[in-house]
């Protein structure tokens, strides 16, 4: 790399479940000055719905080498990170061969599958922390590998400690489309109408996949406080999402009918344009536990739908503790049903607080201020780094 030419960033992907982390990646890729960084996508699966998702979305994908296929949702342990030893020696010459500067890992299986290829490479490595503190790999292996962790919000951080890249670490917050308006009068008109419902009824919105950190069984359990309550009140409770192990989802539909509410949760799938239904709920319900950053609670907050959080992870960070949305304590369906009540039966309290979380997110999350600070650390990354050796250089001209 000369001083005139642009950073080769490389964004490799493993497994080929689109969720959140693909979102952010892609609104980093939009943003970027061509001029100043050269991204490279690698999606594990070359035509898999991550790679359709850059293609759609008009961001070129280049074939991958083989590497580990590690399961969704779950921990990559000792003997699967040693499964992805196996793939290195290819991954570092097709590092090499595309000339990459820095390799930007999204996700705890795409740490565990490149890291090492990109330190052997030569290449620095932006490790972008998205998961909970204490994984594995932020506590044991980042600390050896990552030029630089961004963590997705304070809660993620790496601890601080003697074996830790807590001091090479940050946050900087998710990119949201900032400029994102939705008509609320007709999103909620368009989800009434698919449910063939009275425009008096509640919507109560869940949107995310359907895996045990997010608690879908505990919003299903707090809408049945809710309808206990107001038993004469029309509801409906809207899981937007889907499952990937083809369990859960048919484990919460059996749920709703023990418990009585079958009639009332609606399970609308996965959504494309999530904004415009998040639009159209009366508050959108976030149960979940550990969550590092939800995109859907700040999603919400752009477009005016009022959140009931648990207070954890990273929702109080978001809800600047409270001030921009109700947090009650986690594993608790009667505090968030009484939460709920209390934004649906006080509606100007609603609409000041609304008003004020869309002021303070299109602050905080917009596009152009990640791009700009993400950009810096590649930068400081590549001041930090020794000289890639003549050869190296060579071969990525040729």
């Amino acid at each position: 790399m000369t001083p005139a030419s642009p950073i080769t960033v490389c964004f490799p992907f493993t497994g080929d479940v689109v969720g959140g982390s693909h979102f952010s990646a892609l609104g980093l890729i939009k943003a970027l000055d061509g001029q100043r960084v050269k991204p490279i996508v690698l999606p594990q699966k070359a035509n898999g719905a991550i790679a359709t998702f850059f293609r759609d979305a008009g961001v070129e994908v280049q074939a991958s080498p083989a590497s580990a296929e590690l399961g969704y949702a779950r921990p990559v342990g000792p003997l699967r990170y040693m499964r992805t030893l196996f793939d290195l020696p290819e991954q570092v010459r097709h590092l090499r061969r595309l000339g990459v500067d820095i390799v930007h890992t999204n996700d705890g299986r795409t740490h565990a599958n490149w890291a090492m290829a990109a330190r052997l490479a030569g290449a620095g490595l932006l490790w972008h922390h998205r998961g909970d503190p204490g994984a594995s790999g932020l506590r044991f292996i980042a600390p050896l590998l990552a030029s630089r962790v961004v963590a997705v919000s304070h809660f993620a951080l790496p601890d601080p400690g003697v074996w830790s890249a807590r001091s090479r670490s940050e946050v900087v917050h998710s990119p949201f489309d900032t400029a994102v308006v939705e008509d609320r009068k007709a999103a909620r008109a368009a989800i009434l109408r698919e449910l063939g419902s009275h425009e008096d009824t509640w919507l109560l919105g869940y949107m995310g996949a359907f895996v045990e950190r997010k608690r879908p069984s505990l919003f299903i359990d707090a809408v049945v406080e809710l309808v206990r309550r107001h038993p004469a009140q029309p509801i409906a409770a809207l899981m937007f999402g889907e499952d990937y192990d083809a369990r859960t989802g048919r484990a919460l539909i059996a749920h709703a009918h023990r418990r009585g509410v079958a009639h009332v949760v609606k399970f609308m799938g996965f959504r494309d344009n999530g904004p415009f239904w998040l639009a159209g709920c009366d508050l959108l319900m976030v149960p979940a536990i550990g969550e590092p950053f939800g995109r859907t609670l700040v999603e919400a907050m752009l477009v005016g739908t009022p959140v009931v959080a648990t207070a954890s992870g990273g929702n109080p960070e978001a809800l600047r503790g409270g001030a921009l949305g109700l947090l009650v304590p986690p594993e608790s369906a009667s505090e968030l049903a009484q939460a709920c009540h209390h934004i649906l039966n006080n509606p100007a309290l609603t609409a000041a607080m609304t008003k004020a979380a869309a002021e303070d997110a299109r602050t905080r999350f917009g596009i152009e201020r990640h791009a700009s600070r993400i950009v810096s650390i590649y930068a400081e990354i590549l001041a930090a780094r020794p000289p890639r050796p003549l050869a190296n250089r060579n071969r990525a001209s040729t």
